[in-house]
């Protein structure tokens, strides 16, 4: 998908298109994340960084999971 660079006051954006909003089942006042890869940017609507650090929320909760249980009661 083509999408074009505009001047916007000061800066350059673009307009994204509306099938492609549905798709990433985004609207006005919501977040996007560029990622920097091989090839060059990816879009999403998921934090890299919050991914991250959730996956290793998981793993501490499975290493301990006889001790979280025991905390819980």
């Amino acid at each position: 998908m083509e999408l074009k660079v505009t001047k916007r006051g000061n800066s350059l954006g673009i307009t994204i298109p509306k099938e492609m909003l549905n798709q990433l089942n985004v609207k006005e006042g919501d977040t996007l994340y560029a990622t920097k890869t091989q090839d060059g940017y990816e879009v999403s609507v998921r934090n890299p960084d919050f991914a991250k650090k959730l996956e290793a929320a998981r793993e501490c909760m499975r290493i301990y999971r006889n001790t979280l249980a025991e905390l819980a009661r």
